[in-house]
């Protein structure tokens, strides 16, 4: 298998550009095999690794999130063990802690050694990580959609439509506990395909975690987002994407006055 990760770098790509496309080669593989599980009966794919893998965005990403949408033969630590003897049966040391303490189901598919076999890293004791997360209490009124990839393996992801994802997506962009850029990077793009979000479950998640209802429509959404903008570190958001953005020019784009002129653009019906 290293073999095969070989081949999707080249000396040609820049260091960040090798390590990030080396993660999304192990984030397909597990992906497929959890397909392979029939994880995908009760787990369904959201954040942004699924925008990059299903809708091709020009970012990566690091984690994988699922929200758990069946709760019927749902086990994690069965996945998690699932994925350590798929990614051991391909000749690649893995280790990985699941925990289960928490309403978000977690792990770290922590590669020792990959990097320096691949010539991106000095020495051996450094390590490549994917983060897995289920979300075990997900807002209500996320609607599904399954897509069959072809991206090395066959197989399909059960997951949020676009109005849904782009639902999520606003809630981690103004009430995540810190300023991420990557959320704001993919803001852009949905703003930018146009997309209308699924208020029911942006109204939902809001309620879960603020504990209060603000009562999002469309004749508001607006005005919400253009004084949320206010509260936002942009210099910081700018900071934490650009190690995931192959055009460092795109970061122009994260800023208020770019946001708050697609959003004024923005025809929600």
């Amino acid at each position: 298998m290293i073999e095969v990760l070989k081949q999707q770098i080249n000396g040609s790509m820049p260091p960040e550009e090798q390590l990030n496309r080396t993660r999304e080669f192990l984030q397909i593989m597990a992906l497929k095999n959890l397909f392979d599980q029939n994880a995908f009966e009760n787990i369904a794919f959201t954040g942004g690794t699924a925008l990059r893998i299903l809708h091709d965005t020009r970012r990566f990403s690091e984690d994988l999130d699922f929200s758990l949408v069946d709760t019927k033969a749902y086990d994690f630590k069965t996945l998690t063990a699932g994925l350590i003897r798929h990614f051991k049966l391909n000749n690649l040391e893995v280790d990985c802690k699941p925990k289960m303490d928490k309403t978000v189901h977690s792990a770290f598919l922590k590669f020792p050694g990959i990097l320096q076999e691949l010539g991106l890293g000095a020495f051996a004791e450094q390590k490549l990580s994917i983060k897995l997360e289920v979300d075990t209490n997900p807002p209500k009124g996320g609607r599904l959609a399954e897509t069959t990839l072809n991206k090395t393996y066959i197989f399909s992801v059960k997951h949020f439509d676009l109005p849904s994802m782009f639902a999520t997506k606003l809630h981690a962009c103004f009430f995540r506990k810190y300023t991420k850029g990557r959320d704001f990077y993919d803001l852009v793009w949905y703003l930018g395909r146009k997309v209308s979000p699924n208020l029911n479950l942006l109204n939902n998640a809001i309620r879960q975690t603020e504990k209060k209802a603000l009562g999002i429509t469309t004749a508001n959404l607006k005005g919400f987002m253009l004084g949320k903008f206010d509260h936002v570190d942009f210099n910081a958001a700018v900071a934490d994407v650009q190690r995931f953005i192959l055009d460092k020019n795109e970061l122009r784009v994260i800023n208020k006055n770019a946001l708050s002129a697609l959003v004024s653009g923005m025809d929600w019906k």
